[in-house]
């Protein structure tokens, strides 16, 4: 439907009139006169009539004011309802990129890649389908730093996920560093609060210890889901043959286990994709998305035509002086052909 902002600035409308019939006239000039003896022959001369202004001027003026009025009163078209789905869920996700998340031990469509690009590939798709969540990003190795404050902008977030790297950070785990930053960030807000860690091995780094971290953690009430990533066993080539080694020995469980009991959430083991996929599909029936809980009416400004077509008005009825003053280009090249030779 068409609205109109700001409709009192048609009180304005009459204004022209109301000084033209208001407004007294301009009185004749009576100032001093030059006198000439042969006044008598050149008196007719000055005896002409005023000439009125053609019709199209005074029209035109008038739907110039009309235009501009028409811009003055905002006009706006609303449009239909438009449902936003807005859960009031802040939820963050903490990503270990130390040196041992490059090791090649994920299996992902019959092939074995490195652990951080599964975490990539698999956050990716379960950042798309938190719409309505404000969403962040925490990355951690030897520190943890804030790459992506909460926002609703989950394709930012996707993507600057996508682009980190191994060792970023640095070489180490500070899962503690990690929850603790993830608090700092959530701890002020009235809203449910999550936190999704992932990590492949123990705390080696930080100034906080995971568990002390995980209890001020509960005292916000942020709850804490925690996914182990990597696999249990992989066959290594040596001189000495092939043999089989558990690349996830240095796991802490024990750990993850008592942080996410500590704040009602749960710990995952991800050996392959296929469970890391699994995983964020649990993570998302317990922490569902909400449906439409907002209605929102786009808004679009139409003050920018009734202006356009006044600058187009303006622009014709001034054109006689443009075109008086308009030179051709080649007028300018012998105007400075002929000062160059004079000087």
């Amino acid at each position: 439907m068409l609205k109109f902002l700001w409709l009192w600035a048609l009180l304005a409308a009459p204004l022209p009139l109301a000084v033209w019939w208001l407004w007294p006239p301009a009185r004749a000039h009576r100032g001093s006169a030059l006198r000439i003896p042969f006044f008598a022959s050149v008196r007719g001369i000055g005896s002409a009539t005023h000439v009125a202004a053609p019709r199209w001027v005074n029209v035109t003026m008038a739907v110039g004011w009309l235009l501009l009025i028409c811009a003055a009163v905002r006009p706006q078209w609303v449009g239909e309802p438009v449902g936003l789905p807005v859960t009031g869920r802040d939820l963050m996700l903490a990503v270990d990129i130390s040196g041992s998340m490059k090791t090649r031990d994920m299996e992902s469509r019959d092939d074995l890649v490195s652990r951080l690009a599964v975490v990539k590939a698999v956050a990716g798709e379960f950042i798309g389908r938190r719409e309505g969540d404000r969403v962040g990003l925490i990355l951690f190795g030897t520190r943890a730093y804030l790459q992506t404050p909460l926002t609703f902008d989950r394709a930012t977030v996707a993507t600057l996920l996508e682009e980190a790297e191994i060792g970023f950070a640095g070489e180490r785990t500070a899962i503690g560093d990690a929850i603790g930053l993830a608090v700092k960030r959530l701890r002020h807000r009235d809203t449910d609060r999550v936190l999704i860690l992932l990590t492949d091995g123990a705390n080696t780094a930080g100034a906080v210890a995971p568990l002390r971290a995980a209890e001020l953690a509960a005292s916000a009430e942020l709850t804490i889901y925690t996914i182990g990533v990597g696999a249990d066993e992989l066959l290594v080539r040596s001189f000495a043959g092939v043999r089989r080694v558990n690349p996830s020995i240095d796991l802490d469980e024990a750990t993850l286990s008592s942080v996410a009991e500590l704040t009602s959430g749960r710990y995952f083991r991800a050996r392959d994709r296929a469970a890391l996929d699994e995983i964020y599909a649990i993570i998302d029936k317990l922490e569902p998305v909400a449906g439409d809980a907002e209605l929102l009416r786009p808004v679009t400004e139409l003050y920018a035509y009734p202006l356009g077509i006044l600058a187009l008005l303006v622009l014709w009825w001034i054109r006689p002086g443009l075109a008086s003053i308009y030179r051709p280009p080649s007028t300018y090249a012998r105007y400075l052909g002929t000062a160059w030779r004079r000087g």
